[in-house]
């Protein structure tokens, strides 16, 4: 298994991975109808764009397989001035879940973000997806929860940072 920066030949398998994972993790949080009218064709050209312009990492295996990825860059909302880089998206399949790739997707991000000279980071997690255990075990702390609204449901969504991201990477090898 290797981690590797994505390329836009790999939006298709990033695709597969979204859309997969969003109907194992949030089914029964997140209404069937959304979940259902997620396809791999139309996450696939939302990821040529993403791939393109954002950093995006990818897990892959022999077979060339991708199992997962990860997605950051710069703060989107300006909400939260004490962080400058977020944590866009992570997602590793079901089968290759708590084997460390997640941990090593993150790492990339944190890398890149701080080549860019952004040293603190934040994340969204709906407070329902269990993966937020994840963040809490890699030193984020919940800053926020604010409520959003996905295909009519209301939900709440934490926001968890890591107000200097060196210090994460240094704990985590």
């Amino acid at each position: 298994m290797k981690i590797r920066k994505a390329q836009l030949e790999d939006a298709r398998g990033i695709a597969k991975v979204q859309v997969d994972c969003w109907r194992v993790t949030y089914k029964n949080i997140v209404p069937d109808e959304y979940l259902n009218n997620m396809t791999y064709e139309n996450r696939e050209q939302k990821w040529k764009d993403i791939v393109s312009e954002q950093l995006v990492y990818v897990a892959e295996i022999e077979s060339g397989e991708i199992i997962g990825f990860s997605n950051g860059g710069k703060e989107r909302t300006s909400n939260y001035p004490n962080y400058d880089g977020e944590l866009y998206a992570i997602y590793i399949l079901p089968p290759y879940q708590k084997m460390g790739i997640g941990k090593q997707l993150l790492r990339s991000v944190m890398k890149a973000l701080l080549r860019e000279g952004i040293h603190s980071m934040i994340v969204f997690v709906l407070e329902q997806n269990r993966s937020r255990y994840f963040y809490e075990y890699l030193g984020a702390e919940k800053v926020d929860c604010i409520e959003i609204e996905i295909a009519g449901k209301k939900l709440n969504e934490f926001v968890y940072g890591w107000k200097d991201i060196r210090a994460s990477l240094r704990n985590s090898d």
